[in-house]
């Protein structure tokens, strides 16, 4: 359960730091937080499911377990941020 915690800040904070460097995809604070936390629990999820160690497959608090955590909820926050801005931005032509 903490692994899954950690993925979905990790996710969260995921989201708002590609919104601020993609200034053109940018949600808002709340918009990138959603959109990170939703990226997060999967991106942890996926990483799991492939044999990682994601918030399934990790079973204790060890340094590993951690970074696989933040790593994984991280890069999914940002890359479904991402995805979410760049729908929205084609369905505002």
């Amino acid at each position: 359960m903490e692994q899954l915690i950690i993925s979905l800040i990790s996710g969260a904070a995921g989201g708002n730091i590609v919104g601020k460097v993609l200034k053109n995809l940018d949600l808002g604070p709340l918009g990138n937080s959603i959109a990170g936390i939703i990226g997060g629990g999967l991106g942890s999820q996926i990483i799991g499911m492939l044999g990682g160690s994601g918030a399934e497959a990790a079973a204790g608090l060890d340094i590993g377990s951690i970074i696989s955590s933040v790593a994984s909820g991280g890069v999914g926050g940002g890359v479904v941020m991402a995805i979410v801005g760049i729908v929205k931005k084609m369905m505002a032509k």
